[in-house]
């Protein structure tokens, strides 16, 4: 290869990688897992979400990143994580395929509504459904709203309340259920 068309190849590939937002895509397979969820009502807030153990599974596993660096493009433990390199990360471990490109995983699984959240779901961020800009994933819908583990640029990954942060909460999109075909 000349050194042009090397030059040539490298930018195309710096422009696919900047066409989604958080890391390269693959093409995405269907989820291989299903998995019942209920809820109990609580006063005031969110109603709490009751995990199944399989979702309980899949967040403690996420939950064990904890401290993990933040990488761009990032989709191992060992380099360091961007948000949907993270996600794609947990759910593989369990057998959900889940794109690595936060505009991707948006698509992928079905919509639910934030205030039916469950553990494992994912929640999207961004200035509108077509610019996604980040991707966290459930904790726990509680009484005091909806916990995530996220992989941050700043902070790497950590787990917050999205929806006490005057940060997060203003950017929450929509959310997807990736881990039951329901």
């Amino acid at each position: 290869m000349t050194d042009m068309h090397t030059a040539r190849f490298s930018l195309l590939l710096l422009i696919v990688l900047l066409a989604f937002n958080c890391s390269p895509a693959k093409k995405p397979s269907k989820p291989t897992s299903k998995s019942t969820t209920k809820s109990t009502s609580k006063p005031g807030g969110y109603t709490e979400a009751v995990a199944t153990p399989f979702r309980k599974k899949v967040v403690d596993y996420g939950k064990k990143f904890v401290g993990t660096n933040y990488k761009y493009a990032g989709q191992s433990p060992k380099t360091g994580f961007d948000c949907s390199g993270f996600t794609s990360y947990v759910l593989k471990e369990f057998g959900v395929i889940a794109s690595p490109a936060s505009s991707i995983q948006a698509s992928e699984g079905r919509y639910v509504a934030i205030d039916k959240v469950m553990p494992g779901d994912l929640i999207f961020f961004g200035e509108s459904k077509k610019k996604i800009s980040h991707v966290a994933m459930v904790v726990k819908r509680g009484s005091d709203g909806i916990t995530c583990v996220h992989s941050t640029t700043s902070r790497g990954v950590i787990v917050e309340n999205i929806t006490q942060s005057t940060y997060w909460k203003p950017k929450i999109l929509f959310a997807r259920d990736v881990i039951s075909e329901d």
